[in-house]
């Protein structure tokens, strides 16, 4: 009798996964990250935005969930990195929607699609289409528990609102985007509460996953700590 070895399926490329409420960095660190590792990035929320702007321009009201799903299915997405890595260009249909994706409308109606269940499962395999080698890392609100719950390294990032909304209002003033203050604070509470009560992917760490408050501390030190952590696996590993 000859015997048979068993055939090893393939290993997947490694996973880190940020995940956060809106404000908290995400964004910014994950780039940093990818770029120290030399990894792909995927900016999940982009996603969600980028739908609320295409929706948009068919006229899908966020009330229809098969229509907004099938569309899901359907978009074209490209991310560009800026070579300071300061930000990411955004394209649909190959057009540069980022100055769309960065309104708070835009952010809001993004995250009304984003407690669909259908949409969510749409843009599911999009996502996961983003792990390639050497290796990925996502940012969004369910990237370790949903999209990739198998990621060896896992991050929750938090911060008060306060400081997230202090953020949010020196960014967009940076871009030359009128805000107040008092309304992103209050926008980002409500966002908070329709993202952590939701029944389809709630914003919730994962169970393995690292938390990281970021109130009062530097991009630069995220971006250090959570190298550290990786290259401390990765040590005891080898």
């Amino acid at each position: 009798m000859e015997c048979q070895s068993a055939t090893k399926s393939p290993q997947l490329p490694p996973v880190l996964t940020i995940d956060g409420p809106s404000g908290v960095g995400k964004g910014t660190v994950s780039l940093r990250v990818a770029n120290q590792l030399g990894w792909h990035t995927l900016d999940s929320g982009a996603l969600y935005r980028v739908l609320a702007v295409a929706s948009r321009r068919q006229a899908i009201p966020v009330t229809d969930e098969m229509a907004l799903a099938t569309l899901a299915s359907q978009i074209n997405v490209h991310f560009d990195i800026l070579p300071d890595l300061s930000d990411t260009r955004v394209y649909l249909d190959a057009q540069d929607v980022t100055p769309e994706l960065r309104t708070e409308t835009c952010g809001t109606v993004a995250s009304q699609m984003a407690a669909l269940p259908a949409v969510r499962q749409a843009l599911l395999a999009k996502q996961r289409a983003f792990r390639q080698l050497p290796g990925l890392v996502a940012d969004g609100r369910d990237m370790g528990t949903v999209v990739f719950p198998d990621a060896p390294f896992k991050f929750f990032l938090t911060a008060s609102s306060e400081e997230r909304a202090h953020r949010r209002y020196k960014q967009l003033k940076q871009k030359g985007i009128d805000v107040i203050l008092a309304d992103l604070l209050n926008e980002i509470n409500e966002r908070d509460k329709r993202d952590s009560t939701r029944t389809t992917a709630p914003l919730v760490p994962a169970a393995d996953a690292s938390i990281i408050d970021t109130t009062g501390i530097s991009i630069e030190d995220v971006v250090t700590c959570i190298l550290n952590q990786v290259l401390k696996h990765t040590t005891k590993a080898t």
